[in-house]
């Protein structure tokens, strides 16, 4: 238990029923008039849904404990992601739907974040921004601008982004993991 005096953004509280809130952003009010109050956006960490919540300043709420390990992704077993613990060499399935969109990013070797509570996986994290090889894009063609500037290229994972004109087939390009935006281009 924690008072609402005490959060902090990333804490994760269970509320209404056992489901698991993440802080995204609080903020204490003093009003002139009346008892003081906590405004804050909270994130169901399965759904992702987003609310604003307003607590009684000194409220006590219950915290969940979540457990994020560094953890690299070996290979895929079937529906499930296989990931390992590089400390302890403890290797865990994890489903399609845990993994959600960071599956569009993900390659053999990456690092992430695997988020747990009480055992059950919540959540994988990935960096804001990771390196993937463009496997296939049409070449561009100058003077067409009716799309500004950017065409359709498939990732090596398969998943499909808009990029400018001038990038080819075979060239390393940053993405960005929580948009799917082109960021630019890797020198190697």
């Amino acid at each position: 238990m924690a008072s609402t005096n005490d959060l902090k953004n990333g804490m994760v509280l269970k509320l209404e029923g056992g489901q698991l809130w993440s802080v995204v952003e609080f903020q204490h009010v003093k009003p002139g008039k009346g008892p003081a109050f906590v405004r804050t956006k909270l994130k169901n960490v399965l759904s992702g849904k987003v609310v604003d919540k307003t607590f009684n300043a000194g409220v006590k709420v219950e915290t969940a404990t979540v457990d994020r390990r560094d953890m690299q992704f070996s290979y895929m077993d079937g529906e499930y992601f296989v990931f390992m613990d590089m400390k302890d060499y403890d290797q865990l399935m994890i489903s399609r739907k845990a993994v959600g969109d960071s599956a569009n990013f993900l390659i053999e070797g990456f690092e992430a974040t695997v988020a747990t509570h009480e055992g059950e996986v919540l959540y994988v994290e990935l960096p804001a921004a990771v390196e993937l090889v463009i496997e296939h894009t049409d070449p561009g063609v100058q003077g067409d601008r009716s799309t500004g500037g950017t065409k359709p290229a498939k990732l090596e994972t398969g998943y499909e982004i808009q990029v400018p004109l001038f990038v080819t087939t075979g060239e390393k390009i940053k993405v960005d993991t929580r948009t799917g935006d082109y960021l630019g281009r890797v020198n190697s």
